[in-house]
């Protein structure tokens, strides 16, 4: 992909950041944001990126004020998850942004928007979830979560139809890899080495489709090029379902260190996909989940890997 003008927003975050620096070597990339984290704007600039503030939660007419409406394509990943429980803010923020950033760029050729498998009404822990399974938008982990997705969504959907833009929502599973912070395999092998207790299930383990960075970054163009004005959507993971308990299992092998496992009615919940859908649409995915979870733990703590495990 090249020749393009794309806007990135979430551009500092696990997902956006990874591919707004891919897609800069060839095309003209600008990431909106809040950029918190001290030298993250100054190291996007060095990569030929162009970043402005921009806050979700002003819904204002004015928020996207100054900025250029010429875009070809939009990646829509920066989120308001709502931690501080409060549902009607985070409803607001993402379906307001949403929606104003679709009409902000209407003229683009393809809008992808980041939504999330958390969404889904919860079955079996090792159900794989299909993109017709029914919605439930209850997590109690994060309880505003899901229902404000669900909510932006429904405004992507919207604005899809009535602007005839062209938009895929992909329902994205554990993404991780060597950027950013990792990924939740890394916040888990953080708590490991912290020794704090895991939640897990009282009976059997969570299950998940984790996402490499190379494949997800591979993948974004090929999304935008299956959007359509219907909405595309799509689960977002990879191949192979993966259950949380043999990750961190996995990482022990690797480390040496042992997860401290305590059965809990509350875990944070994840979901596996069936994967039929998105490898009909875009394709396999390249790296396999013990292969990347190893380069990922090679990456941010090279000094844990035990030296016969091929780092």
């Amino acid at each position: 992909m090249e020749g393009k003008k794309i806007l990135v927003t979430g551009g500092t975050g696990q997902v956006a950041r990874p591919v707004a620096e891919a897609l800069a070597e060839r095309n003209e990339v600008w990431c909106l944001g809040r950029f918190g984290t001290p030298g993250v704007a100054r190291a996007l600039a060095e990569r030929s990126i162009t970043t402005r503030y921009w806050d979700m939660n002003d819904t204002s007419p004015a928020a996207l004020d100054g900025l250029p409406t010429d875009f070809t394509h939009v990646l829509h990943s920066a989120v308001r998850r709502g931690e501080d429980g409060d549902f009607d803010a985070a409803v607001a923020a993402n379906a307001v942004s949403t929606g104003r950033l679709m009409a902000h760029c209407a003229s683009a050729e393809a809008f992808l928007y980041v939504s999330t498998g958390a969404l889904y009404a919860r079955q079996t822990l090792d159900h794989a979830y299909r993109e017709s399974d029914p919605l439930g938008g209850v997590a109690d982990w994060l309880p505003a979560y899901p229902v404000a997705k669900i909510a932006a969504e429904g405004a992507a959907r919207a604005f899809a139809r009535v602007l005839g833009l062209p938009t895929t929502i992909a329902r994205l599973n554990i993404a991780y890899g060597p950027g950013g912070y990792g990924g939740v395999p890394m916040l888990y092998f953080q708590r490991m080495l912290a020794g704090e207790p895991i939640a897990v299930p009282l009976q059997g383990q969570n299950w998940c489709s984790p996402l490499y960075t190379d494949d997800l970054v591979r993948q974004v163009p090929l999304l935008w090029e299956v959007a359509t004005t219907g909405a595309t959507v799509v689960n977002w993971g990879g191949d192979e379902r993966v259950g949380i308990t043999d990750c961190l299992r996995y990482l022990e092998e690797l480390t040496g260190v042992a997860p401290r496992l305590v059965p809990s009615e509350v875990t944070r919940e994840t979901y596996a996909f069936d994967p039929t859908v998105r490898r009909r649409l875009i394709g396999d995915c390249v790296v396999g989940w013990r292969e990347g979870l190893r380069r990922t733990l090679a990456a941010h703590h090279p000094e844990r890997l035990l030296a016969d495990t091929g780092a």
